[in-house]
């Protein structure tokens, strides 16, 4: 190693500057947009829903609803994933 400290180049004890072109990854990008159109979709869909789950009728917000739903199915397939690799070994 000719003197650096492992940091991708940078001689040890220099502070890097970071530009907006290396904060801004393509992945980063794609995050942020998905944020923001999450953010509008919460502000558009802000008025109450009935939802009948078996017996009870529930209102709550339709983005609410949403959400529960898209946690319970992470939560799902999170777990369907932790018991394939559990039936592997």
């Amino acid at each position: 190693m000719s003197g650096t400290a492992g940091t991708g180049g940078t001689p040890p004890g220099t502070a890097q500057r970071w530009t907006v072109r290396d904060m801004l990854t393509p992945g980063r990008v794609v995050v942020l947009v998905l944020a923001i159109l999450a953010l509008i979709f919460i502000f558009e869909n802000t008025h109450d829903v009935r939802i009948r789950v078996l017996i009870p009728v529930v209102t709550m917000p339709l983005w609410g609803a949403l959400l529960i739903t898209f946690v319970v199915g992470i939560l799902c397939g999170l777990y369907a994933g932790y018991a394939r690799r559990r039936r592997r070994r």
